[in-house]
């Protein structure tokens, strides 16, 4: 657990979900695929915050399925290219965070189906 968490603060802040620029900024997500699984990194549930600002700045807290992931260096940038492209955004910053571990029941109903685990 990480030690600057406060007692009863979220492991996983709230996405800015009232804001207009929201689902474009999860489509974008959606754009963006871990190179080893068919299905995309929003729904994978590698995406645990989407902070939008109103003046346009997006902070996005992502994680990998592994620590170890051959893509790891590389992944946030591919993130920060599909929202930076989204009109309206101004600046991105991905930040990359291994707390909590992900794990698969953070995966979409729709991405455990398609991989074949329901």
């Amino acid at each position: 657990m990480d030690d600057n968490l406060q007692e009863g603060e979220p492991l996983i802040r709230p996405s800015t979900t009232e804001h207009p620029l929201y689902d474009q900024v999860v489509e974008a997500c959606r754009t963006v695929y871990d190179p080893e699984i068919p299905v995309n990194i929003y729904d994978l549930g590698l995406i645990y915050t989407l902070d939008i600002a109103d003046d346009g700045k997006v902070g996005v807290v992502m994680t990998l399925t592994a620590p170890g992931c051959p893509v790891a260096g590389e992944m946030p940038g591919w993130v920060a290219d599909a929202v930076e492209a989204v009109p309206g955004v101004r600046e991105v910053d991905v930040e990359m965070t291994f707390q909590p571990q992900w794990g698969m029941d953070m995966m979409s109903e729709e991405a455990r189906l398609e991989l074949g685990f329901i």
